[in-house]
């Protein structure tokens, strides 16, 4: 997006770079992309370290990298402008995996990193806290009911007033949620996204496992503002050998401005 108007994103859980990381890098690089979301990246006392060496190997900064955002990190292409770059960390539960989410505004766009639990409960708490703190609702929009329920969800805000729960967010830029969601479509955490973002692919092609992709877990979403060019799942080698995921590379312009320049 030379204009600053055209951006291309992916998201890839990359297991730790632990399966091939040389072929991760080479998925990557043969993408380009102005923005890399990563789920499970290098973790541990040199993890921080590993990833600065995996985006310096790919072309990359890493602007969100470690601490609070645990199971994930935010990659960006020199040269694009990055405000507002956190960790949001997340409520752990012993016996479960610590995880956190990454944020960055990257040009005129907020770009939101999630790796959702496997555990259906821890998904759904999180996924509140995240959507009342990155995502701005539209007015009127509620959560919705457990099944079973035989009263009215509380409104998203209520979401925002757990306690330890961080403000939430009042307007702004577009925003891009992408990551693993460890769910099909149609379930919960998909369909209380798509109250507020709209799926980029709901015909998609699968992600996962990496090798013979059956289920479609991995996802982008985007909020009003945004228009969709391309999404591609790739293929090939590499995307087989690196991870036990294949990434999503989505190409996008912000709606109003001029969209007739091609990539190269």
């Amino acid at each position: 997006m030379t204009d600053g108007r055209r951006m291309r994103l992916m998201t890839y859980n990359v297991k730790g770079l632990s399966l091939d990381r040389a072929a991760v890098v080479e998925v990557v690089r043969a993408q380009r992309p102005d923005v890399l979301a990563l789920q499970e990246p290098p973790r541990g006392p040199a993890g921080r370290w590993r990833l600065r060496r995996f985006a310096a190997a790919t072309g990359l900064v890493a602007v969100v990298n470690g601490r609070g955002a645990r199971t994930t990190a935010l990659l960006v292409a020199p040269g694009r402008a990055v405000s507002r770059a956190r960790a949001l960390r997340l409520p752990w539960r012993f016996g479960t995996t610590r995880r956190g989410v990454s944020v960055a505004v990257v040009d005129d766009v907020r770009v939101v990193v999630v790796h959702l639990s496997l555990h259906r409960v821890e998904r759904a708490e999180h996924l509140e806290r995240l959507v009342a703190s990155t995502v701005p609702a539209p007015p009127g929009a509620t959560v919705p009911a457990p099944p079973g329920a035989t009263v009215p969800a509380p409104p998203v805000a209520d979401a925002a007033s757990l306690p330890g729960a961080p403000a939430p967010v009042a307007g702004g830029p577009p925003t891009v949620v992408l990551g693993d969601l460890n769910e099909l479509p149609g379930g919960p955490a998909w369909l209380r996204l798509g109250q507020v973002l709209t799926d980029v692919a709901p015909d998609g092609d699968p992600t996962f496992p990496a090798g013979v992709p059956r289920k479609r877990i991995d996802a982008v979403l985007v909020s009003a503002g945004i228009v969709v060019e391309r999404v591609l799942v790739p293929d090939g080698d590499a995307a087989r050998r690196g991870s036990d995921h294949r990434p999503v590379v989505v190409d996008l312009v912000l709606a109003g401005h001029d969209n007739t320049e091609e990539r190269a």
